[in-house]
C-alpha cells in the first residue's frame, strides 16, 4: 500500500475529495531592500526572477522567485507566465513596501527573535560541502554551520534582512528522527 500520512491526534487520515489539485505555491517574506535581497537570491542562491508586479496606489512591488529546473521551459509571455508562476511548487515572493529601503533604522521582524513566529524557509541542495564553500565565498551570515550543534549536515544561513534560510542535502538526512 501507498504511502498516505503519518498518523497523529489532529490528522486528517484521507485529503477530503475538495482539496485535490490543491498546489502549495509561495511563502511571501517583506523586504527592506529589492536591490539588496535580489542579489542574494538570485546571485547565491540562483533563483530566478519569474515575475515583477508593481501596485503604484498602494506603493508596493512583488517579486516571484523561484529554482526551476535547468531542462524545465519557463513561458517567454509575461501572462502565461504569471500562470506558470502561479501554478508552480516552491516559489518564493519578496514584498517591497516602498521607502524602507531609505530608511537606516528600518528593520524586519525575522521570526526567530522573541516573540517566535515564522521561522525559516529551505533550500535543498546536490551538494552540501560545495554549498557550504559557496556561501563562505559570497560571504554569506551562519546561524549555524552543518558541523554545529546537536542536528549536523543541516546548516541555517541569513538572507540581507536577517530572515533564516534552512540548507540541506536530502541525500544525508535518511536517518533524521529514526
Amino acid at each position: 500500500m501507498a504511502f498516505n500520512t503519518e498518523i497523529h491526534p489532529g490528522v486528517c487520515a484521507e485529503a477530503p475529495a475538495a482539496t485535490r489539485g490543491f498546489v502549495f505555491n509561495h511563502t511571501m517574506l517583506r523586504v527592506k531592500d529589492p536591490v539588496v535581497s535580489l542579489d542574494f537570491y538570485t546571485r547565491v542562491l540562483g533563483m530566478r526572477v519569474l515575475r515583477r508586479l508593481d501596485f503604484e496606489e498602494m506603493k508596493f512591488t512583488l517579486y516571484f522567485l523561484a529554482l526551476p529546473a535547468s531542462d524545465e521551459p519557463v513561458p517567454a509571455d509575461e501572462g502565461e507566465r504569471m500562470v506558470y508562476a502561479f501554478s508552480k511548487r516552491g516559489v518564493l515572493e519578496l514584498t517591497h513596501n516602498w521607502g524602507t529601503e531609505n530608511d537606516p533604522d528600518f528593520k524586519y521582524h525575522d521570526g526567530n527573535a522573541q516573540p517566535q513566529g515564522f521561522g525559516h524557509i529551505c533550500i535543498s541542495v546536490p551538494d552540501l560541502d560545495a554549498a557550504i564553500r559557496w556561501f563562505d565565498e559570497n560571504n554569506v551570515t551562519y546561524v549555524k554551520r552543518p558541523d554545529q550543534g546537536k542536528m549536523r549536515d543541516i546548516a541555517f544561513i541569513k538572507d540581507p534582512d536577517g530572515y533564516w534560510i534552512e540548507i540541506l542535502e536530502a541525500g544525508r538526512l535518511a536517518g533524521l528522527g529514526r
